[in-house]
């Protein structure tokens, strides 16, 4: 869930997201988005809870990504 916390640390350390992969990025967004529709469907919490936390690290990273990017 929270795997994408140091690599949000070090994008704000450096202002640079030069080393981040914007194709990774959005697989796995898309691949936790999935995960999170499952959770609903199966109305399991732990399912939604924990995609919806790795969803908004996620955002938060491309938020910066796409905010870094253009200052490089």
């Amino acid at each position: 869930m929270f795997s994408f916390i140091p690599q949000i640390i070090k994008v704000v350390r450096n202002k640079s997201a030069k080393d981040v992969s914007i194709i990774t990025l959005f697989q796995f967004s898309l691949g936790v988005f999935l995960w999170f529709i499952y959770g609903l469907y199966r109305k399991d919490t732990i399912i939604i809870t924990a995609n919806l936390v790795t969803f908004i690290t996620l955002a938060v990273l491309l938020f910066l990504y796409f905010n870094y990017r253009r200052r490089v």
